[in-house]
């Protein structure tokens, strides 16, 4: 466990919001290199990976690289920060973020469309609303989807009522409502997913805004999580140190507790030992996987859920000149699927494409990553690390005393944490 060191946070927030410790910047190459363009790139997706790359490959290549970005979104709407939303502790505008910097400031073309099919020989992205477009490169930052199959009853009129708000956006706000609206002495019920899944801490964070929000607002309510992980799996003893001070009789948490099954009639859930718990808000997260695009593009080839890449490149094992981030990854060992890592991806990326169409040999980048968990309206907590690769082992692996976790849940770490959401939203659009 290391000290938390206030001069050490201000250096990584102003790395950009975590730029990597490594120099992504030697690639880019000077203004005059624009009179010779060196290619054409699409990015898929325009979240924290796919719109960090697209801004950095203009970035660093000087303008020398085409670059087109794909969303089916007008606006980027934040997953970090989100569960702030649901206890009050932030304004949900505060989360949605335009995509005009990127245009205006980089020349990123951003196209509104959906991805329908990618032929990755003839090199072209099919999309619903603006027609083919070639590429030199393609960068697939997808995100994830979710495997609603595995949670018997959890089907569309289920999932009308009982939300999962893992994806920022209507969600947020739907279950924010669903909060309010729960009378004092309610029960909020909340499933965590078998580890891999989007955001490690990102449950227990949730669970203790909410649980913040009703010893506040309605002290007789409770909060369950049923855990498919054998125990909270980031950050475990500090979380567990704040539910036993701050919110004792108000969290119940049950590990090893697996929701196979959800009645949206009774709100009723069952785990695959047969247990049942009920709640009057019902808040399931099912397991995840690479979304739907990268499986038909084919670059999904770990365990039918997860893309393998080549780690100085973020190439896909499975498929030549598609470069692969974010949640969509297999993840190298101790890299968390997090909105910090994803932008890490981005940058990695733009550099190794830089490198390539440069004609020269991508290097290794370090990455770093921080995540940081609010356990009130107030304190919070993190963790962080940084990861270098291995070339014995083909794999970034965490650099030994790189990183740790906090102490104990601080003031000063509740104001770091709204400034890295701030400066990172800045990093990734402006």
């Amino acid at each position: 466990m290391s000290r938390f060191n206030p001069d050490r946070r201000r250096v990584l927030q102003g790395l950009g919001a975590c730029a990597t410790l490594a120099t992504f910047s030697r690639n880019a190459i000077g203004a005059g290199d624009n009179r010779r363009k060196l290619g054409k790139v699409i990015v898929i997706g325009a979240g924290f990976g796919g719109a960090t790359a697209a801004k950095y490959l203009r970035k660093w290549s000087g303008g020398a690289i085409d670059v087109t970005l794909i969303e089916r979104n007008s606006r980027f709407i934040s997953c970090p920060a989100s569960n702030e939303v649901l206890a009050g502790n932030r304004p949900y505008e505060t989360l949605v973020h335009s995509y005009d910097n990127l245009r205006r400031n980089w020349g990123v073309r951003v196209v509104r469309a959906t991805v329908v099919g990618v032929d990755a020989d003839s090199r072209r992205v099919r999309t619903d609303s603006a027609g083919e477009l070639a590429y030199d490169r393609l960068v697939l930052a997808p995100g994830f989807d979710f495997i609603f199959g595995a949670i018997e009853g959890y089907d569309a009129t289920a999932r009308e009522t009982i939300l999962h708000a893992w994806k920022a956006g209507p969600q947020t706000l739907a279950l924010r409502q669903q909060l309010v609206d729960l009378p004092d002495g309610g029960t909020y019920v909340l499933s965590i997913p078998k580890a891999p899944y989007r955001c490690p801490p990102g449950p227990y964070e949730r669970a203790s805004q909410v649980a913040w929000y009703f010893k506040t607002h309605k002290p007789r309510s409770k909060v369950i999580v049923l855990d498919a992980n054998d125990k909270v799996i980031s950050k475990e003893k500090l979380f567990l140190g704040v539910w036993e001070s701050e919110y004792k009789g108000l969290i119940e948490y049950r590990p090893g507790w697996n929701v196979v099954e959800v009645d949206a009639t009774t709100q009723i859930v069952t785990s695959e030992l047969g247990d049942k718990e009920r709640g009057e808000i019902l808040n399931l997260l099912p397991p995840q996987r690479a979304a739907d695009i990268a499986r038909s593009t084919g670059v999904v080839n770990v365990n039918d859920r997860w893309a393998e890449v080549n780690w100085i490149t973020l190439e896909s094992t499975a498929v030549g000149n598609i470069h692969v981030l974010g949640d969509a990854l297999q993840a190298a060992p101790l890299m968390p699927k997090s909105g910090h890592m994803a932008n890490q991806h981005g940058k990695a990326a733009a550099s190794a494409i830089v490198e390539i169409l440069s004609g020269r040999d991508p290097q290794p980048t370090l990455l770093a990553n921080t995540c940081y968990s609010l356990v009130d309206d107030r304190r919070a907590i993190h963790v962080d690390s940084v990861h270098r690769y291995d070339p014995e082992k083909r794999l970034p692996l965490v650099v030994e005393g790189s990183g740790g976790v906090s102490l104990e849940p601080s003031v000063e770490e509740g104001q770091y944490t709204r400034a890295w959401a701030t400066a990172i939203w800045k990093d990734v659009l402006s």
